[in-house]
């Protein structure tokens, strides 16, 4: 088994928004992956007086430490368990009503010996590559979904779709939202390598569309995940038009995560 990962922060002396750790084993057998994007809040009152990288590494700290420990716990049991702990943890000096407390996309991934279980919440990509070279990915597709002129701006996209019915979904502080996670389960004998990303990292296929998602794939095996994240940089700072990146930040955080199994 060969695990690989890299991150790269989005801006030079900004704290990297995005956490990623691998399990090995878990409970012994096995292992997992967890992958967080932390989201970007707008200048102003978010009603918490922490940072997004605090609660992405208290959030990954807990789903880590469960889906390591707790073979007993579904992966939503897992995320519901996290988010509530997260949220008491802070409770007392924030308001975690507010819109925009503190969140992120989530991606989980655990197996033993004879499957592999998934959950992804948002827009952060899994790749599951089958013994013949298919790859399959594994979405949650709800941003693509919305009505047209739901994300126009940020004050639209908090009233009307962000963790509302019809919109999309992220951890932030209500345990609930981890039954709105995509789930599912796959025989191990069908996966021969696993691999997750933040958008920043995804940027190559679903962006500068450099190739699908086995060309992707294909990048991360020989080149790894850095490989991957230098390809996107150097998309990036080639696009000084934005025929690609039009309203999107120049450079996102990124994150990219390869076990071969």
């Amino acid at each position: 088994m060969r695990m690989e990962l890299a991150t790269a922060a989005g801006i030079p002396g900004r704290p990297n928004e995005d956490w990623a750790a691998t399990v090995l084993p878990a409970s012994g057998q096995g292992g997992g992956l967890v992958l967080l994007d932390g989201v970007t809040p707008p200048r102003g009152d978010d009603g918490c007086v922490h940072s997004v990288p605090w609660f992405t590494a208290r959030l990954g700290g807990s789903l880590v430490e469960l889906s390591g420990s707790r073979r007993d716990l579904t992966l939503r049991e897992i995320l519901a368990e996290s988010i509530r702990r997260t949220a008491d943890t802070h409770r007392p000096l924030c308001d975690l009503s507010h819109v925009r407390t503190p969140q992120a996309t989530v991606v989980m991934v655990r197996w033993d010996g004879s499957e592999i279980e998934h959950l992804i919440l948002s827009d952060s990509v899994l790749l599951l590559e089958s013994p013949d070279g298919t790859v399959r990915a594994l979405l949650d597709d709800r941003l693509d979904r919305l009505p047209p002129g739901s994300l126009a701006s940020e004050a639209i996209a908090d009233a009307q779709v962000r963790n509302k019915e019809g919109g999309f979904f992220t951890a932030a502080a209500d345990p609930a939202v981890a039954h709105r996670a995509v789930t599912g389960r796959t025989p191990l004998a069908e996966v021969r390598a696993v691999a997750a990303m933040t958008d920043g990292a995804s940027r190559w296929t679903e962006m500068f569309g450099e190739g699908d998602w086995t060309d992707c794939l294909g990048v991360l095996r020989k080149e790894g995940p850095q490989g991957l994240i230098d390809r996107v940089r150097a998309l990036e700072d080639a696009d000084t038009d934005r025929t690609r990146l039009r309203r999107s930040k120049t450079h996102d955080d990124a994150t990219a995560v390869y076990a071969k199994l």
